[in-house]
């Protein structure tokens, strides 16, 4: 009997999760009858699941009777990001060590980029980039590598939710544009925000493989100091502290 109420238990536990994760894959909000189109949950079980999670603050009801993520979800978002953020930065560090540049680590949060973890340059000149600043997807380094890990409808899902404000004449504009610059990033495996951000300031980025959420890592600089050379120099740097962060990502969930 103990064995079957355990079982129960997860069951519940697995469910809840798929719930969570149905609605942060539609956006944020979804209605009752498309969650109930993209599970094989019972119509009385999600409901019920529902009303738990709004009464937790996990979930809320809007006013045109749609289901959001609740607010309760961002203190444990902040505790998780600190947490992965701070896994990483032996490799951060090792990174400034070797190429002498600003490195940072983000991951996708709904459809922005945020900053979970940085290690400045010693040069004098630094980026305005800091933790726990949020960032458009399409014109950032990570924000594009991480964009590159997903599905054309996923990136025009994210784009057409967040907009594609141009931050610099150098941004990019339209999801066209957008999708043809992924397609190159897949290609040669890292991506770059070319001044996209910040006129002056040129970003190599790349992302984790296998995270449990898309994320990534960057280095940045001014373009007088990152330029082809440096390029050469650090692709090759951060696809190793990109593997090395996804190792001990799963070695730690294998470990849990």
């Amino acid at each position: 009997m103990a064995e079957r109420v355990a079982s129960g238990g997860v069951q519940s536990v697995e469910r809840v999760f798929e719930l969570l994760e149905l609605i942060t894959d539609a956006g944020g909000e979804v209605t009752l009858s498309e969650l109930s189109a993209s599970t094989d949950l019972p119509l009385p079980t999600i409901h019920r699941l529902l009303r738990t999670l709004v009464a937790r603050g996990y979930a809320r009801q809007l006013p045109n009777r749609r289901y959001a993520l609740g607010p309760r979800l961002i203190r444990l978002g902040e505790g998780a990001n600190k947490q992965l953020g701070a896994l990483a930065m032996p490799q951060l560090r090792d990174l400034v060590d070797e190429l002498g540049e600003t490195s940072n680590m983000a991951v996708l949060d709904g459809d922005m980029v945020v900053y979970i973890a940085q290690v400045p340059s010693l040069h004098s000149m630094r980026m305005f980039t800091e933790v726990g600043r949020r960032a458009h997807a399409h014109d950032t380094g990570v924000g594009k590598a991480m964009l590159a890990q997903l599905s054309d409808d996923a990136v025009r899902g994210i784009v057409g939710r967040a907009g594609m404000p141009t931050h610099t004449e150098k941004s990019i504009g339209n999801v066209e544009d957008l999708l043809i610059e992924l397609e190159k990033i897949r290609e040669r495996g890292y991506a770059i925000d070319e001044q996209e951000q910040e006129l002056g300031v040129r970003c190599f980025a790349m992302a984790v493989p296998d995270a449990p959420t898309p994320t990534a890592i960057s280095v940045s600089g001014p373009v007088a100091r990152v330029d082809e050379s440096f390029a050469a120099r650090a692709v090759p740097i951060l696809t190793d502290a990109a593997q090395a962060i996804s190792k001990e990502l799963n070695r730690t969930v294998a470990g849990a």
